[in-house]
């Protein structure tokens, strides 16, 4: 795999608060790399250097073999970002705003054909005022992507995006992946980076707590697993005893055990529950899942889409540059 992205030994500090404290990572083309972690942890600080838009303390970025802030120019010809609530004028229209960002790249795609791939073509007319959220996030995955990004950097490219508009998104992203572009996408629904990310890299505190592909990861977790939804408050001592096996109560209604989902163990537990008369709702067993492996590293509970702290305020930058807010 050739590599697109390399940062080495990364250090962002903020007068003395250091955002991203020796972070090393890469990213390779004809590949999604997922960069995950709570907020706070340095997420945004790391992408804004490889995107050139902040210098860092010290250390190395390379994107495509440039220096992203001393390359600068020759880099945006080669990158797509897409941010989190793009900030487009009320009322600009979807098929000016493609048409105008065209006009910056010299082999860009067709506006109209672009519209169409995102689901917006029946909106092109439509201001940006009058867009949904949702349709907001596929015009700015739709800016990223008219320059024929060698390197597309996505934050949060489904975030409330309904499930229609999710699956379009993660279709375009693997057709981006299946062309050769390198993808690093930034999100928190773990959910999207487990299914898409071919490597993924996970931030706390800015460092790296963990890299690897989604299955590497999930080999951390060890043993498997059986989680069933049911009445909260069910006696989890007398059904621990009954299956041989600890079960929890995760969360209101959210069952854990702790053992393998054999035959004989969803029996007993089928059975329990009907000597009960209380329903089953749901029953998925396994290996852990990537939401187990995040708490545990990060000590963070997420639900897909749906950003811990999200109402944390931005880092303050004395340098006097905006900074982004670390939410990705």
């Amino acid at each position: 795999m050739t590599i697109a992205v390399e940062v080495d030994d990364l250090t962002v500090r903020y007068g003395r608060i250091i955002a991203v404290n020796g972070l090393s990572l890469t990213a390779g083309f004809g590949a999604v790399t997922a960069v995950l972690g709570p907020n706070g942890a340095g997420k945004t600080s790391t992408i804004e250097c490889c995107e050139g838009y902040r210098r860092p303390s010290s250390g190395q970025v390379r994107v495509d073999g440039l220096d992203p802030v001393a390359d600068h120019q020759a880099l945006t010809e080669r990158i797509g970002v897409m941010l989190q609530g793009a900030g487009l004028p009320r009322h600009q229209r979807p098929r000016d705003v493609l048409a105008q960002f065209a006009g910056f790249y010299p082999d860009p795609l067709d506006p109209a054909r672009l519209l169409e791939q995102v689901g917006l073509a029946h909106r092109a007319r439509s201001t940006w005022g009058k867009l949904s959220g949702g349709e907001q996030q596929r015009l700015s995955l739709a800016l990223a992507l008219i320059g024929r990004p060698r390197i597309a950097f996505l934050d949060e490219p489904s975030a409330g995006v309904d499930l229609e508009g999710r699956l379009l998104i993660r279709s375009l992203i693997a057709q981006l992946r299946d062309d050769g572009v390198a993808v690093v996408l930034s999100t928190h629904d773990l959910d999207e980076a487990q299914s898409l990310a071919d490597h993924i890299v996970i931030i706390d505190r800015g460092v790296a707590v963990a890299s690897g592909t989604p299955d590497d990861l999930l080999r951390l977790e060890s043993g498997d697993e059986v989680r069933f939804g049911a009445d909260p408050g069910l006696d989890t001592a007398e059904l621990s005893s009954r299956l041989g096996a600890l079960v929890t109560e995760a969360s209101r209604g959210e069952y854990v055990v702790a053992a393998a989902g054999t035959p004989r163990l969803v029996a007993t537990l089928t059975s329990a529950l009907a000597d009960w008369d209380v329903s089953l709702a749901d029953l998925r067993a396994g290996r852990k899942r990537l939401d187990d492996v995040f708490l545990r590293l990060t000590g963070e509970v997420t639900d897909a889409g749906q950003p811990p702290g999200a109402s944390d305020p931005p880092v303050p930058d004395p340098s006097g540059s905006a900074p982004g807010e670390e939410s990705r």
